[in-house]
C-alpha cells in the first residue's frame, strides 16, 4: 500500500517535509535563546540601575560591565561643544537627543545625553545650567555604527551626528572624554528649561515566548499534514488497486 512512497517526487516532499520541520523547530529554539538573552539584559539593566550611586572612580575600566550603573559627576557644562543626535524619537514623536559635555574640576569630562528634544526645537535647543551643577546618570557604552547605519563625516567639526559616537566627538573636543557617556538622570540645579529625561528600555519579555510556540505549532502542522497526505495517498491508492482487480476478475 505505501510503495508509491519510494517514487523519486514523493522522496522530493518528504525532503521537503522534514526541511520544513527542522527549520521552524530551529526557528522556535531561537526565539527561546532570544528570550533568554532578554531576561538577562532586563535583570542587568534592573539590577544596576537598584544599586548605589557611585563616582565615575568607582566604576570598572571595562565600560560593558558598568553598563546601566548610576554615578554622579559635579561639573560645569561645556555647550560649545554640545551636539545632536538626529533621528530619534519619544513616545512616537520624532526628535533629537541632547548630547552635552560635563567637565570636572580635574579637567576630566564626560558626554552626558540631556534627554529629547522635538524636532521643531532642533534649531534651539535647550542651554544647560550655567555654573557648577552635579547631575546622576546612567553609564552607556560608546555607540558604533551596525554594518548598514548611516555614516557620519570622518573629519570637520559636527554638529549634528547619527549615534553618541563618543571617538567621533573626541575629535572635535579640546578636552579628554571618558570612553563612556551617561543618561542624565537627575541634575541638581535644574535649568530654566530641559530636555525630556530618557526613560529605562522597557523590562518586558517581548513576543519571544510566543513566537517559539508558533513555530513549534507550525512544525508540528507540518507533520501531521504530511501523516494526512500519506494517509490519504494510500486510501486512495488501495481504492485504484481494489477497482483494477475487480475489473480484471472474470465475469460468474
Amino acid at each position: 500500500m505505501y510503495r508509491f512512497l519510494v517514487k523519486p517526487r514523493w522522496i522530493a516532499f518528504h525532503v521537503l517535509v522534514l526541511a520544513l520541520m527542522v527549520t521552524m523547530v530551529n526557528l522556535g529554539f531561537w526565539q527561546l535563546r532570544r528570550l533568554d538573552e532578554r531576561r538577562a539584559a532586563n535583570h542587568e539593566v534592573s539590577s544596576r540601575t537598584s544599586a548605589a550611586v557611585v563616582s565615575t572612580a568607582d566604576l570598572p575600566a571595562d565600560s560593558r560591565a558598568a553598563q546601566w550603573r548610576r554615578v554622579t559627576v559635579a561639573g560645569v557644562w561645556d555647550p560649545a561643544g554640545q551636539v545632536l543626535i538626529r533621528n530619534r524619537s519619544l513616545d512616537g514623536l520624532p526628535g533629537l537627543h541632547v548630547v552635552t559635555a560635563l567637565r570636572d574640576r580635574a579637567g576630566h569630562a564626560v558626554l552626558v545625553n540631556r534627554g529629547f528634544i522635538a524636532l521643531a526645537d532642533e534649531a534651539n535647543p535647550p542651554a544647560p545650567t550655567p555654573g557648577p551643577v552635579t547631575v546622576v546618570g546612567r553609564v552607556r557604552v560608546t555607540q558604533t555604527r551596525g554594518r548598514l547605519g548611516p555614516r557620519d563625516p570622518a573629519t570637520g567639526t559636527l554638529t549634528t551626528l547619527n549615534r553618541v559616537d563618543v571617538a567621533r566627538v573626541q575629535q572635535q573636543s579640546a578636552d579628554t572624554l571618558a570612553p563612556f557617556y551617561l543618561e542624565l538622570v537627575t541634575e541638581n540645579p535644574l535649568p530654566a528649561k530641559a530636555p525630556l529625561p530618557l526613560p529605562l528600555p522597557g523590562l518586558d519579555e517581548g513576543p519571544h515566548l510566543s513566537y517559539a510556540i508558533q513555530w513549534f505549532i507550525f512544525s508540528a502542522c507540518a507533520a501531521a499534514g504530511w501523516v494526512l497526505v500519506v494517509r490519504k495517498s494510500a486510501g486512495k491508492a488501495g481504492h485504484d488497486r481494489g477497482r483494477a482487480r475487480n475489473a480484471e476478475a472474470p465475469l460468474p
